[in-house]
């Protein structure tokens, strides 16, 4: 008698956002309590050294894609240059070609616009924000397929309840849920029921740099994490519930570094550089039956390694097109012999360039440690081991030329924070000349933030971290916003702006331009509500304070296609000011 064949796994992967190494209870911190993200360990396989990169966008590539993120036009984390181009294929690819249902809930990071948005990268579900950063936590503006809406709660539970749905909806049939989690990122927001655990507590565990901790921003991050367990128990409660728990593949990682001083094992750097601190997370396996309990990976791995080791464990086929830079280690997590050989991982930030073997770290300036023997990185061995160091110095020459095609130079110490424009020793700033896209008739919702726009004459941003900002000082006819687009297909679209302004400067006339073509509205009525300033525990460090903004249509554009500057001006000014902008949306009209 034949048996049946096994039913395809199910797929959860969390990717906390901006939590370290050291933010978790398994590894030491008694600061905290995370029973439930330490359980996967336990009940799992945990790897003992896995690297990811100094910054949340690349990380995010590199899980989607199993090859490094500079390959795939992922140079930065802002202005464009977040975005992962259209010809790479994604693991959400793979498992939907294989008749999975797919749907992330969270921090998107890799593009906005069609085809960058997750929708065209194999998620057929999505929720959240495909921005790098968010003002709001609590009653947030969320997208839901391209269309926005305003969510009630706190923005981890709404994300992960929409996770939960997901899963209950598609019980019954394979699934592939991504959760990327969108704390311990700032804004340093929390709920009352998390905060309260900490706001008053000691921390008895101190980041390496002592004097730099702010520890109201500890304790919220201690607060966040809180959440972040009891949101994850939440899924693993679900899973239990419909009997899935048996046949689901869950994953635990986070993307860079801790984004603020705190206890982080003694490791040197944080979110930002490219030493073990800025890039060294946690990864937990939990498979039961599949994974032993108490596992441990000893071979370095890598956020490249996820696509082919996930892939493989589940029986999908890549449909990757392009050579993976990852390897696979489901054979390892199985229980089986490793085969593989020694290997280089490479931590690319801003210019910066730094290689790691199983043993050593050669740094962006040229240090080499000996991690097993000096954890800490605190004694450059480069002139006592020479032949190591020009070994690693080699691979990392080989593969910056091979990706950028031109040689490597060491950045001297001092140089390069890894924020904003990747520049540095290395090479010129990268300048990514790619246009943002709009008009396609699968996706006819094309949201321009002011993110992608460019300010002119006297108009700024809300703030200086250009993910979560919105135009302001817009006062005179001088001022004006360019959106560099591509519009994919000639047509008719209906444009709003999403504004905010005060009463008495109501009722400027503004223009938006494309080529020959315009379309003008009045600024009215007069909106203005507060700035949601009393979120947050701690100072807020790059995000703007937001608004509620209000949408005014412009009527219709007709767009041709091609390539251009989309203009946002006024024509006449009845105020003072003539609106804060956030977002210009085009929609197609299809027949």
């Amino acid at each position: 008698m034949c048996s049946l064949p096994a039913a395809p796994p199910n797929v959860v992967v969390f990717l906390a956002d901006d939590s370290g190494w050291g933010d978790l209870s398994l590894n030491g911190n008694t600061n905290i309590q995370t029973p439930n993200i330490d359980s996967l360990a336990k009940a799992g396989a945990s790897f003992d050294r896995f690297f990811v990169c100094a910054l949340c966008a690349p990380t995010r590539a590199e899980f989607l894609t199993g090859r490094y993120h500079s390959r795939g036009g992922v140079l930065g984390v802002s202005t464009g240059q977040e975005r992962l181009n259209t010809d790479e294929k994604t693991v959400a690819d793979s498992f939907l070609a294989a008749g999975y249902s797919t749907g992330a809930f969270g921090k998107w990071h890799n593009g906005s616009q069609w085809p960058y948005h997750p929708n065209a990268r194999g998620f057929q579900e999505y929720v959240g924000y495909t921005s790098g950063h968010w003002g709001e936590y609590f009653d947030p503006p969320l997208e839901h397929n391209g269309k926005m809406f305003r969510a009630k709660g706190f923005i981890v539970d709404v994300l992960v309840g929409k996770a939960v749905e997901f899963i209950e909806t598609n019980r019954e049939k394979p699934f592939f849920c991504y959760i990327p989690l969108t704390t311990p990122h700032s804004p340093f927001s929390v709920p009352d029921e998390h905060w309260n655990k900490f706001k008053d507590s000691p921390v008895t565990m101190r980041g390496a740099d002592g004097e730099a901790e702010d520890i109201n921003v500890t304790r919220t991050v201690l607060a966040m994490m809180d959440n972040i367990d009891m949101n994850v128990g939440r899924v693993l409660k679900k899973l239990e519930e419909l009997k899935l728990s048996e046949n689901t593949i869950v994953v635990y990682f986070s993307d860079n570094g801790p984004n603020s001083v705190r206890w982080n094992g003694s490791m040197k750097g944080k979110k930002g550089v490219t030493d073990e601190g800025g890039v060294r997370s946690v990864l937990y396996f939990r498979w039961p039956g599949k994974i032993k309990p108490g596992t441990t990976i000893t071979p370095i791995a890598g956020a490249i390694d996820l696509l082919p080791t996930i892939t493989a464990l589940a029986g999908v086929k890549s449909v990757s097109t392009k050579p993976l830079d990852g390897w696979d280690f489901s054979t390892l997590l199985s229980g089986g012999e490793w085969k593989r050989g020694p290997r280089e991982l490479m931590n690319y930030n801003g210019g910066r360039l730094s290689v790691r073997s199983q043993t050593h770290r050669l740094d962006a300036s040229g240090g080499l440690f000996d991690i097993v023997a000096d954890p800490k990185q605190t004694k450059d061995i480069a002139s006592e081991e020479p032949e190591v160091a020009a070994k690693l110095a080699a691979a990392g020459t080989k593969w910056h030329q091979e990706v950028f095609g031109r040689p490597y130079a060491m950045a001297p110490a001092a140089a390069g924070k890894g924020k904003g424009k990747a520049k540095g020793k290395g090479g010129a700033n990268f300048a990514d000349d790619r246009p943002y896209p709009v008009g396609y008739a699968e996706f006819p919702v094309t949201m321009l933030p002011a993110r992608d726009g460019v300010p002119h004459g006297d108009i700024k941003r809300s703030s200086g971290a250009p993910n979560c900002s919105y135009f302001v000082n817009w006062k005179t006819k001088e001022d004006f916003m360019t959106w560099d687009i591509d519009v994919h297909t000639t047509g008719e679209y209906e444009v709003s702006i999403d504004y905010v302004c005060p009463e008495p400067d109501a009722g400027s006339l503004i223009e938006l331009s494309f080529g020959d073509a315009k379309t003008t509205g009045k600024v009215t009525p007069g909106w203005y509500p507060r700035l949601l300033d009393d979120q947050d525990r701690a100072s807020r460090k790059g995000e703007s304070y937001m608004r509620d903004f209000h949408s005014l249509s412009l009527g219709t554009i007709h767009l041709r296609a091609g390539r251009g500057l989309l203009t946002l001006r006024a024509l006449e000014i009845a105020g003072q000011s003539v609106a804060e902008v956030r977002r210009v949306t085009l929609v197609l009209k299809t027949k």
